[in-house]
C-alpha cells in the first residue's frame, strides 16, 4: 500500500523561524533513503541540510528554489510504501509515543479509522533528525488510510520516471554556491569533470564551460552573468534593471546590466540587523597598538621543523588566538556580557573565541568553544576546521552560537588597521592588521623589522579603558616577547 507523506520545514533551533531554499538535490521520482538529503536551506545563520524523514519516491517539489519559507510550510511529497495490515488484524487505538515533534502531515481525508501495524512490522523510523522526533519500537503512531488518488499519482510518477533509480541521484560532486551559478548559466554539470579536489567542479570550472558546449545559449542571462562575477550574488535573486535582451551573437558575451537587485535575506540581512543593534546599543570605544612581531615569525618558522606540530598548521592567527585567551584569564572584564533584561552582568569562565570570517554569503562569526583550554595544535585545527567550513558553507548553527569574545583578521586584505564592530553580546573584538617590514627601534639602533597593529573595539559599558589597554598590552606583550608566557600563566 503507496501513502502520500508531505513533508514540512523543520525547526531548525537557535530561535530562526524561516528559510530560503537554495536548492533541490533530488528531482520528481527519484527513490530517496531515511535521512538522506533532500535540499539545502539557508537560515540567517548557516547553510542547512534537510534529511528525509521517509524513504520512497518524490513524487511533488512544492517551492521553488530562492523562496524564503516559514517554518512548518510544505516542502515536498514522497510516495511511501506501507506494510500491509493483516486481514485478521482488529483496529486498536493508538497510543502516543513518549516524544512527537515530527513536522509532518499526511494529505489523507480525515478517516475514522486508525489501525495499527501488523505485528512483526518494522518501526516507522527510530533515527533522529533535525526537527523530527523518534518512534520507539513497538509504539503505534495513528495512521490513516491512504486514498486511491494519492496511491494512483505515486504509481504514475515511479512508472513514468522509472524505478530503477532506486538509490537516487549520486550526481556530480559539487557544492551548493556553484550548483546555483551553473544553474543561472544553464551549464550540464552531469557533463563536467571538475578540475578541484577529488573531482569538484569548481566556479572557474563552470565559467570555463559557458563558452562550451555544455552551456545552454538561451540560459545564459546577463543577471547569470553578473552574479557569475560577483561572488556574493552568485546565489542572491539577481535581477537587471533593464529586462531588455542584448543582440544574438554567438562569440559575444551579453554584457553586464547597468544595475542589479539582490534581495536582501539570509546572512546578510541577519549581519545587518545584528550590527546596527550592536553600534546603537553598546556604547563603543577602541583603542590600538603597533607591535614588532619578528619574534613570534621566527618562532613560528622553527615550529616548521618540529614534528610535535607536523600536520597542524600553526599561523600567526593561531598565535593571536592563544595570546587571547591568555590575555582574558588576566583581563577577564573582557569576557562578559551586559544583560540588560536581567540588570546582570554575566562573566563568563571559559573563552568561546569567535573567529571572524568573511564568506560570499557574508560575514560568518563562528566560534571555538573552550578555547582556553586547547593547546597550541588543537587550536589551529580547530581554526582550521571552521575556516574550510565558512569556505564551503557548511557551518553549522552550533558553531555560530555562544561566542565570547571575537579575533577579526584584515590583515589578509593588506589593511593596516579598522575599528571593528562588536559581535552583538561580546564586551570586545581584536582585529589583526598586515604584517609589514618597516624601520623600527631595536636594540637602542634602527632595523628592519616585522610590524603589525592590533585593534581593540570594546563595550565601555563592561570595560574600562584601563582594562582594555592592560588586555591589549599583555596580548602585544606574547607576540613580542614569546618568552613572557612564562611568567603570564
Amino acid at each position: 500500500m503507496t501513502t502520500m507523506k508531505t513533508v514540512t520545514l523543520p525547526d531548525l533551533g537557535e530561535g530562526l523561524t524561516e528559510s530560503d531554499l537554495v536548492e533541490w538535490v533530488v528531482a520528481v521520482g527519484d527513490t530517496v533513503e531515511l535521512n538522506q538529503v533532500v535540499a539545502e536551506v539557508e537560515t540567517a545563520k548557516a547553510l542547512v541540510q534537510l534529511p528525509s524523514p521517509y524513504a520512497g519516491v518524490v513524487a511533488e517539489l512544492l517551492v521553488e528554489p530562492g523562496v524564503t519559507v516559514p517554518v512548518g510550510a510544505a516542502l515536498l511529497r514522497i510516495a511511501v510504501e506501507e506494510p500491509a495490515l493483516a486481514d485478521d488484524a482488529a483496529p486498536t487505538p493508538a497510543e502516543p509515543p513518549d516524544r512527537v515533534a515530527s513536522p509532518t502531515s499526511d494529505d489523507d481525508s480525515a478517516a475514522a479509522d486508525r489501525p495499527t501495524p501488523a505485528a512483526g512490522a518494522a518501526p516507522e523510523r527510530t533515527s533522529v533528525l533535525v526537527g523530527y522526533g523518534p518512534l520507539v519500537e513497538g509504539s503505534s503512531r495513528p495512521r490513516r488510510r491512504s486514498r486511491s488518488a494519492d496511491w494512483a499519482a505515486a504509481h504514475a510518477v515511479a512508472h513514468d520516471v522509472g524505478l530503477a533509480l532506486a538509490g537516487g541521484r549520486t550526481g556530480p560532486k559539487v557544492l551548493p554556491p556553484v550548483r546555483k551559478l551553473a544553474h543561472d548559466l544553464g551549464v550540464d554539470l552531469n557533463k563536467m569533470v571538475g578540475s578541484g579536489t577529488d573531482g569538484m567542479i569548481t566556479r572557474e570550472d563552470v565559467l570555463r564551460a559557458v563558452s562550451g558546449a555544455e552551456a545552454s545559449p538561451a540560459a545564459r542571462r546577463p543577471s547569470a552573468l553578473a552574479a557569475a562575477h560577483r561572488p556574493g550574488l552568485a546565489r542572491s535573486q539577481s535581477r537587471p534593471a533593464d529586462d531588455v535582451p542584448a543582440p544574438h551573437r554567438p562569440d559575444a558575451v551579453p554584457s553586464a546590466p547597468r544595475e542589479t537587485r539582490t534581495p536582501i535575506t539570509g546572512v546578510r540581512k541577519q549581519t545587518a540587523a545584528a550590527m546596527v543593534a550592536s553600534a546603537f546599543t553598546a556604547p563603543h570605544a577602541s583603542t590600538a597598538l603597533t607591535v614588532d612581531v619578528t619574534p613570534t615569525l621566527e618562532l613560528l618558522e622553527a615550529f616548521r621543523s618540529d614534528r610535535a606540530l607536523e600536520g597542524h598548521r600553526v599561523s600567526i592567527l593561531t598565535i593571536v588566538a592563544k595570546a587571547v585567551t591568555i590575555a582574558v584569564g588576566r583581563n577577564p572584564s573582557l569576557n562578559a556580557h551586559w544583560d540588560e533584561s536581567a540588570g546582570e552582568i554575566v562573566q563568563y569562565g571559559y573563552v568561546n573565541l569567535g573567529i571572524a570570517a568573511a564568506t560570499p554569503r557574508g560575514l560568518l562569526v563562528p566560534s571555538i568553544k573552550d578555547a582556553d583550554g586547547l593547546t597550541l595544535p588543537d587550536l589551529a585545527d580547530a581554526i582550521g576546521r571552521l575556516t574550510q567550513d565558512a569556505r564551503d558553507g557548511t557551518t553549522t548553527p552550533a558553531d555560530l552560537a555562544g561566542g565570547t569574545i571575537t579575533i577579526t583578521n584584515i590583515g589578509v586584505f593588506g589593511v593596516d588597521t579598522g575599528t571593528p564592530i562588536l559581535v552583538p553580546g561580546q564586551a570586545a573584538i581584536l582585529a589583526m592588521g598586515a604584517i609589514r617590514r618597516q624601520p623600527w627601534e631595536f636594540q637602542d639602533q634602527i632595523a628592519l623589522r616585522s610590524v603589525l597593529t592590533l585593534s581593540l573595539s570594546f563595550d565601555h559599558r563592561l570595560v574600562d579603558g584601563a582594562e582594555a589597554a592592560h588586555f591589549l598590552a599583555d596580548v602585544g606583550e606574547i607576540l613580542a616577547r614569546p618568552g613572557s608566557v612564562l611568567r603570564m600563566v
